[in-house]
């Protein structure tokens, strides 16, 4: 008796189709993408390319509080991202990602100012004033005595924080 054979495949579409796994793996990341443009700002999520269909579910989802309504409108969700512009949508997530690492970016050379400030004193705010003239001396000088102070005593960092207030809106941060 001869062992069975498998049949050959009659073609070989069915190797390059994804697995019923993979298609799942994509549509969760689908559902979770359109999560996240929900829990966005309204304003925020103005910029991006969205369908009227998307705009409308994204809307009616802050109506849905059952859990169960919520997992099948968030399927609805998935599938209308299909059909959206993914690589614009990317994009636009990419830029948003950029602007928030230059803002931290800039929020950290600010902090080093604000720490070079307090440990130089009037050396330090020369130099920021040289590049930064129309900061508020007199402020800018009392703030740094003022958290040199409580740094000395072991306070609380108040007038640090009110440094860095001061110096982040002179930065217009």
């Amino acid at each position: 008796m001869m062992p069975k054979q498998r049949p050959e495949p009659l073609d070989d579409d069915t190797a390059e189709r994804p697995s019923k796994s993979q298609i799942k793996r994509e549509m969760h990341a689908l559902q979770a993408l359109g999560e996240s443009l929900i829990a966005m700002q309204p304003a925020q999520r103005a910029r991006f390319p969205l369908s009227d269909d998307m705009l409308r579910a994204i809307d009616e989802t802050a109506r849905i509080r059952s859990h169960e309504g919520r997992r099948r409108h968030m399927q609805y969700v998935g599938k209308l991202i299909r059909k959206e512009d993914l690589a614009a949508i990317q994009a636009v997530f990419d830029n948003i990602e950029q602007e928030k690492q230059q803002r931290d970016h800039a929020f950290h050379r600010l902090e080093k100012w604000r720490d070079r400030l307090i440990d130089e004193g009037d050396a330090a705010a020369e130099l920021w004033l040289n590049e930064h003239p129309d900061t508020d001396r007199q402020t800018l000088r009392q703030l740094i005595r003022n958290a040199q102070r409580e740094r000395d005593q072991n306070k609380p960092p108040a007038s640090a924080r009110k440094l860095f207030q001061l110096l982040r809106d002179t930065a217009q941060l």
